[in-house]
């Protein structure tokens, strides 16, 4: 039963068999593989961008702290929320990589709005040399709460990144999830609404550990792959991140991948609705924000349950004592382990 997080899941079968595949003879490095000749050109068909640039890492925090980094000048300012990853988990890598750019926090929640982000920015480049100067918005689509941004939220935020002139970066680690979520197109859910650079997330999906981020502006490609190579994120046996992208969006995978990740959390949202949880946030993707009461979890850590608690310790206080949880599914686990930790819950 784990729920931790989908990053602790196995790599999907057929990942394995193109890995496999691709672990034979010989291949050019650093991204010079036929393999990658055909991802690059999937990818522009999949986001209906022809021109866009397009590389691949493996880990998340080096897509988006190249990618910020290629958008920012040492000496600006990203605008995120409280909760980002770039804010909470990446142990300043954006700063790092940026060469000193700092990151300034846009309201209080994990979903930022025009408002918020309007007051943001104008709160910034106030003070001429002595302060930062306005840098790019990241946004994290899904949220790091579970939150998916409608397309509409969307484009009233670039609108606002747009008044000030300012680069949009989408931090997509989930963003199979958020696209099936809505139902939208991968064009409609970036350059359509005015983002100019994506992180487009594989490992969280079922891959091994690859990372696509996308330029729709190909002229900012040579400063990524510059920082990419000075930033020591440019694989030499580079084919093995092909590989795992080029099986990632054959017939559908990814989007099979996130359907079954959101329909899995689904059938946990609805048990534990009915085992009396208090749900924190809406679940609209694949991960659920939720109290229990502490005898529960206690219940449901003894029998090998793996989650995040969050809000006091497990072992001592009142046993009614509502705790909450961040219970994520991934693409594997099965309706019987779905099953059996709501039945813990509500026994």
């Amino acid at each position: 039963m784990f729920f931790a997080s989908d990053n602790t899941g196995p790599v999907h079968p057929r990942v394995m068999e193109a890995l496999a595949e691709a672990n034979s003879g010989y291949a050019m490095g650093y991204g010079a593989d036929a393999l990658m000749d055909r991802v690059r050109d999937r990818i522009r068909e999949v986001f209906e961008a022809p021109d866009a640039a397009v590389y691949l890492v493996a880990t998340g925090t080096a897509a988006n702290s190249l990618a910020l980094a290629t958008l920012a000048n040492p000496w600006d300012t990203i605008f995120c929320t409280p909760v980002a990853h770039i804010q909470e988990d990446e142990c300043n890598a954006p700063e790092f990589y940026s060469g000193g750019a700092k990151l300034t926090l846009v309201g209080a929640d994990d979903k930022m709005t025009s408002r918020t982000l309007r007051a943001a920015i104008e709160g910034e480049e106030t003070r001429g040399v002595h302060g930062p100067q306005r840098g790019p918005v990241s946004i994290t689509q899904v949220t790091e709460r579970g939150s998916v941004y409608t397309l509409e939220e969307l484009r009233e935020l670039t609108a606002v990144a747009n008044d000030f002139d300012l680069p949009v970066h989408l931090d997509g680690a989930r963003f199979a999830n958020a696209l099936v979520a809505l139902g939208c197109s991968p064009a409609e859910m970036t350059w359509q609404a005015s983002v100019n650079a994506v992180s487009f997330g594989g490992t969280k999906n079922g891959l091994m550990g690859a990372e696509a981020v996308v330029f729709f502006d190909p002229a900012q490609g040579w400063e990524f792959e510059l920082r990419r190579k000075r930033g020591a994120h440019l694989f030499s046996k580079h084919r093995y991140l092909s590989a795992q992208m080029e099986a990632y969006l054959a017939d559908g995978l990814w989007l099979e991948m996130a359907e079954q990740a959101n329909a899995n959390c689904t059938r946990l949202a609805v048990g534990l609705r009915d085992a009396g949880a208090e749900f924190l946030n809406v679940p609209q993707a694949n991960m659920i924000f939720a109290a229990l009461p502490r005898r529960v979890h206690q219940r449901l850590k003894a029998e090998g349950a793996m989650y995040y608690l969050q809000g006091g310790p497990l072992e001592t206080g009142d046993g009614d004592e509502p705790l909450g949880c961040r219970l994520v599914c991934d693409w594997s686990i099965s309706a019987d382990l779905i099953d059996r930790f709501v039945e813990l819950a509500k026994s």
